[in-house]
């Protein structure tokens, strides 16, 4: 059978080896290749960049943010528009052309790659987007050291353009990130080297994490213990979904006095544990779970859907809510309208309100409350209570349960597995996985919640904190000897980051699942095993009596 695409980047990926059709995600083939071809010419602009760079000659600050952006709008469920993705290819050459031309003027020397002599025009985008996808590099584990740096680097860019929207930037970020696409595109390295270049996008990951973490608490303040609310009110709604904290403050003063309440889907719940929005009476709660329910949810909510960021599902084509749907930043879909910055960087999310307006009240799927807000701060507030707890054996085991959540059946055990612990543990989570787990009553230890929700997937960094706090209180030579284990759920892109993140923290044993990544060839997955210890996950029954619990 033809394959008209290769992906494999997320963890539902066609019979566990890679979509080669169209995209369980609903990526159709021919944006697959559109897709292909932008990560090309982002190769192609970091050759240029980092060339100009090492021969000490300025790179400007749009390259930057091309690239990031580039990036993000390649990661699973976020953009689904060929043309937006397209305008990105033709705006990518004429970048790529003019630093071209800056290293020519400067006597700078380029290394001749396809990525810098290919010079395309719409006519021969396709043909050309068949030959350097994924599948371009012949070698089986070097194709999968290479895509697990350009997960891990996708994953970065999300959370660095969060960061770039509150004002909070690191150009050694960037740096590193164009390095790595360019080492991609014309450098030869043995599979240890490859192995230590994406060690060290763990290591940038941490940092740019820190850097998320910086700009959402400076900009909105440390998020608190929070009860959400998970029913409705009888107004109007909005409901945002994705993760963009800037759009959130947006939308929230735009709506002020207008009649029309703000309700959060999926990862943007942790919106309502930041001390900045808690001033808004008409921000009412959040609508629903994860974002693969969001066929049923968003039918029902009645209301506009705005999209910040990724985990958009492809409507239905009778979808009654499709007319509803807007994108912003890096997201698209086809026929949905996509609101823009203006000249100041505002938007402007007047059109959206007006449609509220009309719409009937959501319709309520669930009522009740909620608890989060357990960021580092937060938690590092209660370390007195938590660790005479742990030295009491009140609390016998931490165990991480960050990451995503998705369609598959087999996630079934995140929840069976949460039920089942005993007693004496507690859950640190951070990303949609909660969902799985964060409405089953699992009571509390000595006032303790035993879910201890930190937020949106970028905010596991706050779980990395708090390991080193306590590795630092109990006074342990090393992170790996804590009452913690790692069972972790993935998804997309960014659970790559945030896993090289830990890696690089020296952190090991970590469980993934419910299966492991596609792209990891077996060779890939030993070294792993052999340097970290990595593993996946059994039953609930075997898992638990492997941990020890």
């Amino acid at each position: 059978m033809e394959s008209n695409m290769f992906c494999y980047q997320c963890q539902e990926t066609a019979k566990g080896t890679g979509c080669i059709l169209k995209g369980v995600c609903g990526k159709e083939s021919h944006t697959a290749q559109a897709m292909d071809l932008l990560l090309f010419v982002v190769r192609g602009i970091s050759v240029v960049a980092d060339t100009l760079r090492k021969a000490d000659c300025p790179v400007s600050e749009e390259v930057n943010v091309f690239v990031t952006d580039a990036l993000f709008c390649t990661i699973t469920n976020a953009n689904f528009d060929d043309e937006s993705i397209l305008k990105r290819v033709d705006k990518g050459i004429i970048m790529r052309n003019g630093l071209i031309q800056e290293a020519e003027h400067n006597k700078v020397f380029l290394p001749k790659v396809d990525e810098l002599t290919w010079q395309g025009t719409r006519d021969d985008y396709a043909e050309k987007a068949k030959t350097v996808g994924v599948l371009r590099e012949q070698d089986e584990d070097l194709r999968s050291l290479k895509e697990l740096l350009v997960y891990g680097l996708k994953g970065m860019a999300a959370y660095l353009e969060h960061a770039m929207r509150l004002g909070f930037n690191d150009d050694t970020v960037h740096v590193f990130m164009q390095r790595a696409l360019a080492t991609i595109a014309v450098e030869s390295l043995s599979a240890e080297e490859w192995v230590k270049l994406v060690l060290e996008a763990g290591e940038f990951g941490v940092k740019t994490m820190a850097l998320l973490d910086a700009a959402n608490t400076g900009t909105y303040g440390n998020p608190e213990i929070t009860k959400v609310n998970i029913g409705v009110k009888n107004r109007p709604g909005i409901l945002i979904s994705g993760h963009d904290l800037k759009d959130m403050e947006e939308l929230l003063k735009q709506t002020e006095g207008t009649g029309v309440d703000v309700y959060t889907h999926g990862e943007m719940l942790p919106a309502h544990y930041y001390p900045a929005f808690k001033k808004y009476s008409h921000f009412v709660g959040n609508y629903g779970n994860a974002w693969w329910k969001q066929r049923e949810e968003f039918t029902s909510f009645n209301g506009p859907i705005l999209f910040t960021t990724n985990c958009i599902v492809p409507p239905l084509a009778n979808a009654v809510y499709k007319e509803r749907m807007f994108t912003t930043n890096s997201t698209g879909y086809p026929g949905c309208k996509y609101i823009d910055k203006d000249a100041e960087g505002r938007k402007d999310f007047s059109e959206i309100i007006e449609i509220a307006k009309q719409c009937q009240p959501p319709v309520e799927i669930e009522h009740g409350e909620i608890i989060g807000g357990f960021a580092h701060n937060q938690v590092l507030q209660l370390a007195d209570k938590v660790v005479d707890a742990v030295k009491s054996g009140a609390i016998h085991r931490f165990i991480v349960m960050a990451g995503c959540d998705g369609r598959m059946k087999s996630r079934d055990y995140y929840t069976e597995f949460a039920k089942a612990l005993p007693q004496d543990t507690v859950i640190l989570t951070a990303g949609c996985a909660k969902y799985r787990y964060n409405k089953l009553g699992l009571g509390d230890i000595n006032g303790i919640p035993r879910v201890l929700d930190a937020g949106q997937c970028n905010d596991s960094y706050s779980l990395a904190v708090i390991a080193m706090k306590l590795k630092e209180v109990f006074q342990l030579n090393d992170i790996n000897e804590l009452p913690i284990v790692y069972n972790i759920a993935w998804y997309e892109q960014k659970a790559v980051i945030v896993l090289l993140a830990l890696l690089s923290l020296g952190v090991k044993d970590i469980h993934l699942g419910p299966t492991l990544p596609a792209f990891l060839s077996p060779n890939v997955v030993k070294v792993l095993v052999d340097m970290f210890h990595i593993a996946g996950i059994g039953s609930v029954e075997d898992d638990l009596k492997k941990f020890g619990l």
